[in-house]
């Protein structure tokens, strides 16, 4: 299995690039995130992180900038109708903190912007990926989304500290979605009076009020 390349950046397209490893050009698959991530053509030591797809007729690379961007696409593309294609599209549209957040929040019109995915696909996606992200604590703490560890015990009704670390996880994750830090803050603003005590809830509270010019 290939899991990492070191090499020249010899051809960077939007969709794909070339990597030249020791006098071999090696043809990787890449999202738009990755693509912009990169320096100009003719770098050496430029590394990728991969991942080999084989089928009947032939095995395909895929590269990536980023551990947290391989890990969505590993999960991607083990759901029951999307391939390297669809994986890649949705990994051009958003980051991965991004989808963690759009996957959160349940968002179906934020899914629906990824090219070739209608509203039917966005949600059975969002559906799909949500149990992905319940899940998978490694996937969650990729993307920042830390939750409570697997088996620990449940806090206490009105304590505060579950507060303060759904606080946080929400200001992480809007802010990696471009909102100002101005904007989070006024956004977030009364979620506790609001009874939003999950990253589901905050998030959906906090870019309604967003949304709304709040």
């Amino acid at each position: 299995m290939i899991v990492r390349l070191t090499g020249t950046l010899v051809e960077a397209l939007p969709t794909r690039v070339v990597l030249d490893v020791g006098g071999v050009g090696y043809e990787l698959g890449v999202s738009a995130n990755t693509a912009a991530a990169l320096p100009a053509v003719g770098e050496a030591g430029v590394t990728l992180l991969t991942r080999l797809i084989v089928r009947e007729d032939a095995m395909e690379l895929y590269g990536f900038s980023s551990r947290e961007e391989r890990a969505l696409f590993d999960r991607l593309v083990a759901i029951s109708g999307v391939g390297p294609k669809l994986a890649l599209s949705v990994l051009s549209t958003f980051t991965p903190q991004a989808l963690a957040t759009v996957v959160a929040t349940q968002d179906v019109t934020r899914m629906s912007q990824v090219p070739g995915v209608g509203k039917k696909k966005a949600q059975r996606l969002l559906v799909d990926l949500e149990g992905v992200f319940q899940k998978d604590a490694e996937l969650r703490s990729l993307v920042g989304l830390t939750g409570p560890s697997d088996g620990a015990a449940p806090a206490k009704a009105g304590a505060a500290a579950p507060a303060v670390s759904v606080e946080a996880e929400a200001t992480d994750a809007l802010l990696s979605m471009g909102f100002t830090s101005q904007e989070v803050e006024l956004a977030l603003d009364g979620f506790e009076e609001a009874g939003a005590n999950t990253i589901q809830k905050v998030l959906s509270y906090a870019l309604k009020r967003l949304g709304s010019g709040a």
